[in-house]
């Protein structure tokens, strides 16, 4: 108990002690020499009558031994069961008292001694308070937060045209990522990409591996948009570099395949899966929660037009995709589940199904319809997460339809906690009405090892039968990805 609680309640307690007593009852010699032999008693353990087993034990040596301010009887006894006549509590209080003033004095004359420095630490406190203020009136953001992840794969693949292509590669792809907060709802993305990969071995233009950005090596500014709310269910997204798949232009992928793996495909196949994403430009987007789990979505991505300011946006030379989304997202059936429709209009993006003169169809236009659901289990164990997706294509330019569709597996926590194994198999988009043999066979399997929060190792091995449409060419690869997160 501190010394100004013993204060407070010493007098309460010492007042029911000596209700009975009064000043005839009062002993003067007692009194005397009780106030007298309070310079004498420095430890509990000179009270004879006091022992370790009495309930105030502890306090009374807490104010014997710390505060020095209680005293016993000369014979050595402290007499704890009598009860105190109010002189002898105010011998007590006394010599208490005696002691927080030689405290305040101590602090009086430690104030007047550092009165200079204390003085020169209020100044510089003042000082910093006015520069804080200064910087947060005039700083550009009050949070900003940065995140980045780096990919280093180490593999090769055998089927590519070219011996050079087939030989072992170690390739990187860095990602920093700027998110900016005004209002503390609203949000800023800048992000910046650098890697050295090849470049894509799709003529569809479909990357080949998910993480494979092929700036030779320089740092470009790979998203840069704007996302802010309008009202409590409504998000807008607009910038001057932004995918029509990026926060706040889409719902959302209607998939439980893990989007960060190996063939691009299928990263992108679970919510989008006839739509161009490759082509990033100017644009603007909304999502539009309308009941608890349901979301409405369009957008519109000049991904050409953004990048060439003689063809300008929304133009009829213009590269564009425009796309909207019905999803639900909740939980079902005993685990969750997302589901999802997209309709999407593409224009002048330059798609070509064929590779050969008599079969080549140069692509203009094009309308697209994509169905895509998933359902992954609440607890892990020998069921799976499912995922899958079917797409439709009627280009309006000509009478060959493209169709596409894939199916993915993923099993947490196998062998080790944490780490997970899966795979998908698909075909790429490709031409159903042709008499020449234009499908492909696509597939990948993969483990993931979590290192640490950090660090995940991911082995991994894929197919594609045949990669170039109108081929005969297989190619069969293996890949290990490291990914760091910061």
């Amino acid at each position: 108990m501190k010394l100004f609680q013993q204060m407070l309640v010493a007098p309460a307690a010492l007042g029911l002690l000596a209700s009975g007593a009064n000043a005839a009852e009062l002993n003067i010699n007692g009194v005397s020499d009780y106030a007298a032999s309070a310079d004498q008693v420095t430890s509990v353990t000179q009270f004879s009558d006091v022992y370790p087993t009495d309930w105030a034990y502890q306090a009374l040596s807490n104010l014997v031994e710390q505060y020095g301010c209680v005293a016993g009887y000369p014979n050595g006894t402290f007499r704890g069961n009598r009860a105190m006549t109010r002189y002898e509590a105010a011998a007590l209080l006394n010599a208490c008292l005696d002691r927080v003033t030689e405290v305040t004095d101590e602090l009086r004359r430690l104030v007047a001694e550092f009165e200079t420095e204390l003085a020169v630490l209020s100044g510089r406190v003042d000082g910093l308070e006015a520069r804080v203020g200064e910087l947060e009136a005039t700083q550009f953001s009050t949070t900003t937060k940065l995140s980045g992840s780096t990919a280093w794969v180490l593999g090769a693949a055998n089927g590519f045209d070219g011996d050079a292509n087939e030989a072992v590669s170690f390739n990187y792809d860095l990602r920093l990522t700027l998110e900016t907060s005004f209002t503390g709802k609203d949000m800023l993305t800048t992000r910046l990409r650098s890697g050295n990969f090849g470049p894509s071995i799709w003529d569809e233009g479909l990357t080949f591996i998910e993480t494979a950005s092929s700036t030779g090596g320089a740092v470009t500014v790979d998203r840069l948009f704007y996302t802010f709310p309008v009202g409590d269910s409504l998000t807008v997204t607009a910038g001057p570099v932004v995918r029509m798949d990026d926060a706040g232009m889409l719902g959302g992928y209607a998939t439980a395949y893990p989007s960060d793996l190996l063939l691009d495909f299928f990263t992108y196949a679970g919510g989008t899966t006839t739509t161009n994403l490759a082509g990033s430009g100017p644009g603007a987007g909304a999502v539009w929660e309308f009941a608890p789990g349901f979301t409405l979505s369009g957008n519109y991505v000049a991904y050409s037009g953004g990048n060439d300011s003689s063809i300008g946006i929304a133009a009829d030379e213009t590269g564009s995709v425009s796309a909207w989304q019905l999803m639900y997202a909740g939980e079902q059936l005993g685990g969750n589940v997302t589901a999802a429709a997209m309709y999407s209009y593409e224009q002048n993006y330059g798609l070509t199904i064929g590779t050969t003169a008599a079969n080549a169809l140069p692509i203009n236009e094009r309308n697209s319809f994509s169905i895509a659901g998933s359902w992954a289990p609440m607890d892990s164990g020998v069921i799976p997460s499912i995922s899958t997706g079917y797409g439709y294509s009627d280009p309006s330019d000509t009478s060959k339809n493209i169709q596409t569709w894939y199916v993915g597996l993923e099993w947490s926590d196998v062998f080790v906690e944490g780490n997970s194994l899966g795979g998908a198999i698909g075909q790429a988009p490709y031409v159903i009405d042709n008499d020449d043999d234009e499908e492909n066979y696509m597939w990948e399997a993969f483990y993931s090892i979590p290192i640490s929060d950090n660090i995940t190792v991911t082995p991994s091995i894929f197919g594609i039968s045949p990669y170039t449409t109108g081929g005969d060419d297989d190619i069969f690869g293996g890949y290990v990805k490291t990914t760091f997160k910061f």
